[in-house]
């Protein structure tokens, strides 16, 4: 035998990991007997371990007897790295920018301490919530229900937490990187003389719900189950998107593929930033873009904007491309770039100016078709190609 695996610290630090990986791994939570059957340790060491780490906050038991889970600190540790964590940033300042919310809207993650506010995008009412970004605050009780692996019998059902600390609501919804477990958290805080719970749930929940799922399949979620393990293992079959989902769609910070043709007669495509007002896609050609002078000779062109997640909504368009009336007025076009830029980029971004623009096209189509769903899984009736 090794003489470091003698050592009692050594054993006491392997089986402490052991632990630890075991609870991370099991999101429903272990009987004492389960544990006892993996790590090998003694019933009072064991319970030695479990008290101490319960102290401490990285587990935690729902009831008396009940099983153990990872607790906030330990759930902290599942926290992304910097990268993931301002990717998850940008997504949440793109999905926001998608519409204007009647309330102050965060972003938290778990931090070995308390909740940190990540994210923020402040209600424009004179009364509002503002909280403070980048503080850790233990008094954010909705986002740490909602937050636990295994959470009370009630989060687990619904999907979300709410509570109301004082003259406050505050409705917090996971976000799922594996669509199971939760590893961040959106936060709608409301005043509460404004609201009442049921006109809350009923006018907020849906679109944060649909948000949080959005946010969970951008960071790899292929489902969106909060705390279920049992995923859905089909999709819907392929079914057309009517003109408001098709309109919910295109409002989504998905970038299109153009495809033009080149002078020679070979095809060109580009992915390009896109906008759609009902009538027409707008977009732009940045400085140094070959497509432009293409869509000046022949202005036939098509575009594709699919998600790569479910519902898998895709489209498709068809039309002729009309370059903006000399460029219109410079304050115009800078004020279509920060709004690109916000959609995009989650934020009005300095360095994009209208200088950065050689031409802005409308593209008028004569097909545009849209799609959710497997693809090819049903035979629509009429359906053009």
């Amino acid at each position: 035998m090794d003489d470091m695996t003698a050592d009692p610290l050594t054993s006491s630090a392997e089986r402490t990991l052991r632990l630890v990986e075991l609870l991370l791994s099991e999101p429903d939570g272990l009987t004492p007997q389960e544990m006892l059957l993996v790590l090998g340790a003694s019933r009072s060491s064991l319970f030695n371990l479990l008290r101490r780490l319960k102290t401490l906050g990285y587990i935690d038991q729902n009831e008396r007897r009940g099983r153990y889970h990872s607790g906030p600190r330990l759930q902290a540790w599942r926290s992304a790295p910097t990268d993931s964590m301002q990717t998850l940033l940008s997504a949440f300042y793109q999905e926001a920018s998608r519409q204007s919310w009647a309330e102050t809207l965060l972003l938290c993650v778990p931090a070995p301490e308390g909740i940190l506010t990540l994210g923020q995008v402040e209600s424009s009412q004179a009364v509002r919530s503002v909280y403070t970004i980048g503080e850790v605050s233990n008094a954010l009780t909705a986002v740490g229900s909602v937050l636990q692996s295994a959470p009370a019998v009630e989060v687990k059902a619904n999907g979300y937490a709410l509570t109301q600390p004082p003259q406050l609501f505050e409705l917090a919804l996971p976000v799922c990187p594996d669509g199971n477990l939760p590893q961040a958290a959106l936060l709608f805080s409301a005043p509460a003389y404004r609201w009442t719970q049921e006109s809350l749930l009923q006018v907020c929940l849906p679109e944060l719900r649909a948000m949080a799922a959005r946010l969970s399949y951008r960071m790899g979620a292929t489902q969106y189950t909060p705390y279920h393990s049992v995923l859905k293992t089909e999709l819907d079959p392929e079914s057309r998107l009517g003109p408001e989902e098709l309109r919910d769609f295109l409002e989504g910070p998905w970038t299109a593929r153009l495809a033009c043709i080149r002078p020679d007669g070979k095809p060109h495509v580009i992915p390009v930033w896109q906008s759609w007002d009902g009538v027409h896609f707008t977009v732009i050609a940045w400085q140094g873009s070959q497509w432009a002078e293409y869509l000046l000779q022949n202005p036939s062109v098509s575009l594709t904007i699919d998600e790569p997640w479910p519902p898998l909504r895709r489209v498709a368009a068809r039309g002729t491309a009309f370059p903006l009336a000399e460029q219109s007025s410079l304050a115009k076009i800078d004020a279509l770039v920060q709004r690109f830029a916000c959609r995009y980029l989650g934020a009005s971004a300095n360095t994009l100016k209208a200088e950065n623009v050689l031409r802005v096209f409308q593209i008028e189509p004569d097909y545009l078709r849209g799609w959710q769903g497997l693809p090819g899984s049903v035979s629509l009736p009429g359906r053009q190609s």
